[in-house]
């Protein structure tokens, strides 16, 4: 049995109707950056997520990028950061010629820990960048009281985690000042190439970010400041249209193929609990926890990525490989051991947690249209290199 880390292909078929008729739209209209399809877009996503503004852009590199612009961010001003997150959300600090400041992460969630983020805290810190890692809010409560408390601006790296929401049911991305997601085509929400989106409640942190996001032109061919070309294409607006109406249900079925996972690894006798940070006899295989699962909440986690941790992970990637079950390590090299952040002074030992994250985690598959029969395999496969 072929079991694909993800497969695209049935969620095209489902919708091809409409997603062809949008592509159609926009070939007919011949408007293809920005404009009429990208305003509908941006409405819409401001009513589904409850903000206020909401910036088409062309990534979710770009997003943050420009985010980091919008406040005007200047050589040696600081942003901390956590080492265990995809390259983009410390890479854009040091474009900008800042300065990432690292942090350590959550045992369980691999989301930034607050108080290795108050402990970093200078007086050249401009901004704080938290991530809401593998489709899960980080502690956001603890984030905002922090940061109001030392006049630091909060931005939301919400690449993986559109449609998520906090414990009390914001949307993440509009609890901090500013929040960017990604819509690269393995997302949650996906569209056919490169996009994301800025969002904030700030009218002027949003006219900036809109400026910007043209070269810094207002009117056009007259600049008061530098931006860049981060215009979103209207394409990608038109798909993310028809996607969004299912994003909802996508994400309940990522939920139920996550509980299902967790329920297979107990029954198996590879787990006790999801949650548990430490390898022993009953748990060989350590399973993801959702830490603000709450009844009144619709999307408190979206699943991005279903996450394990195992002991031999490389070993039983390259069993599950040539059993054609696809697996993927996300981020085995943190941003103090990469090479282009040696400038920074930090070695390996420094944060320790990460650290266990890049050496032991390893992704499932977990896309709405995965079987019962695809995750039995999973499970059964796994069970089949621990206990040999």
């Amino acid at each position: 049995m072929k079991v694909p880390l993800l497969d695209l292909k049935p969620q095209y078929q489902s919708l091809k109707k409409e997603l062809d008729a949008a592509m159609l739209r926009v070939a007919e209209s011949q408007y293809f950056i920005l404009g009429p399809e990208v305003e509908h877009m941006e409405k819409e996503f401001c009513e589904y997520l409850g903000c206020k503004y909401a910036i088409g852009v062309s990534s979710g590199t770009d997003a943050l990028l420009l985010a980091l612009m919008a406040i005007d961010l200047q050589p040696n001003d600081e942003v901390i950061v956590p080492t265990y997150s995809f390259f983009a959300t410390a890479g854009v600090v040091s474009r900008l010629n800042a300065k990432p400041v690292l942090t350590d992460v959550d045992p369980v969630t691999f989301n930034i820990d607050p108080e290795d983020f108050r402990k970093k805290i200078t007086s050249k810190t401009k901004a704080v960048l938290p991530v809401h890692l593998y489709g899960q809010s980080a502690d956001m409560n603890t984030i905002m009281e922090i940061a109001n408390a030392n006049n630091i601006i909060v931005i939301e790296d919400a690449a993986q985690a559109i449609g998520t929401q906090y414990k009390d049911g914001k949307s993440v991305g509009t609890i901090g000042h500013i929040g960017c997601y990604s819509f690269f085509p393995s997302k949650n929400l996906g569209c056919f190439g490169d996009g994301g989106l800025v969002v904030t409640n700030d009218q002027d942190l949003a006219h900036m970010i809109k400026i910007k996001r043209v070269h810094g032109g207002e009117p056009k061919y007259y600049h008061k400041v530098i931006g860049g070309n981060f215009r979103l294409d209207a394409l990608q607006a038109a798909v993310l249209r028809v996607k969004l109406l299912h994003l909802d249900s996508w994400s309940k079925q990522r939920r139920k193929n996550a509980d299902s996972y967790s329920k297979l690894f107990i029954d198996s006798e590879l787990a006790e609990d999801t949650g548990k940070t430490e390898f022993d006899e009953k748990n060989k295989v350590l399973l993801p926890k959702a830490v603000y699962n709450n009844a009144d909440v619709i999307n408190y986690h979206i699943y991005n990525q279903y996450i394990i941790r195992v002991e031999k992970r490389d070993e039983l990637r390259d069993f599950l490989s040539k059993n054609e079950i696809g697996t993927e390590i996300y981020y085995p090299v943190p941003f103090h051991m990469q090479e282009c952040f040696s400038n920074l002074g930090y070695r390996k030992g420094d944060f320790p947690i990460a650290e266990m994250a890049g050496e032991k985690s390893l992704a499932l598959p977990i896309y709405p249209e995965l079987t019962n029969e695809q995750q039995q395999f999973v499970v059964e496969k796994i069970n089949e290199f621990l206990k040999d």
